[in-house]
């Protein structure tokens, strides 16, 4: 295998809220919406869509009883401080629960995290160390 990932699918209580979150919150555009599950505009990253939890994980093979940290952070890489402050606003306002303010972080970046009302965990920074970086805009 390959170090990439195609799409990513969470399993969310109500699709609905977490609809309302990405799009009306956070400025995302649905792509597909199949009642079940829905796809957002990926701008050439990968396809992230959420889907039912309980049918997720039936899909995967798994419960979907769990609590707690997952083990999965999501990371979105931003070009300057003054961005993740603005996106770390934006998703407050729209219902986030800001897990970590944004701050200098101790390896010299700057950065803050914040869940979505599933608890997801998106963890947004900004380095000026690297050229190289990941970049999500």
């Amino acid at each position: 295998m390959k170090a990439h990932v195609s799409s990513i699918l969470l399993g969310v209580q109500d699709l609905d809220r977490s609809k309302q979150f990405y799009t009306e919150g956070l400025g995302w555009k649905i792509k597909d919406d199949f009642g079940v599950s829905v796809f957002f505009e990926s701008d050439g990253s990968s396809l992230v869509g959420f889907y039912g939890r309980e049918g997720l994980a039936g899909l995967a093979g798994t419960s979907p009883a769990g609590s707690g940290f997952s083990g999965l952070v999501l990371t979105y890489v931003v070009r300057s401080e003054a961005r993740v402050d603005e996106i770390i606003a934006v998703a407050e306002k729209a219902g986030a629960t800001i897990l970590k303010p944004a701050a200098a972080l101790p390896w010299g970046g700057y950065g803050g995290s914040f869940a979505d009302p599933d608890g997801y965990i998106w963890s947004l920074g900004y380095s000026a160390q690297a050229a190289d970086q990941p970049y999500a805009e």
